[in-house]
């Protein structure tokens, strides 16, 4: 999988380190985060989304990513429509 790096945390250490990449091959945003608590994961869950179930698959995560990390995650938005338009 040709996987673009894009940025870590900056805060990021020991056992810290939410990460985004680029997943080139499936035109992807490929996001590490901190994994929800079950309170949140449950407040997730509870949305009703028209034409959808309520709750979350097994096979999909509730991640938590850092607001500092938004300009990375624009920067890797980018380099997904950046790839949209050359193709």
């Amino acid at each position: 999988m040709p996987l673009q790096f894009i940025g870590i945390d900056p805060n990021t250490g020991d056992g810290e380190s939410p990460t985004v990449w680029v997943n080139e091959e499936k035109n992807e945003l490929v996001l590490q985060g901190w994994k929800a608590d079950e309170e949140l994961a449950a407040e997730c869950a509870s949305f009703e989304v028209p034409g959808h179930a309520v709750g979350i698959p097994g096979h999909e995560a509730v991640v938590r990513i850092p607001a500092r990390m938004t300009q990375m995650i624009r920067e890797a938005c980018d380099a997904l429509d950046e790839r949209a338009h050359l193709a």
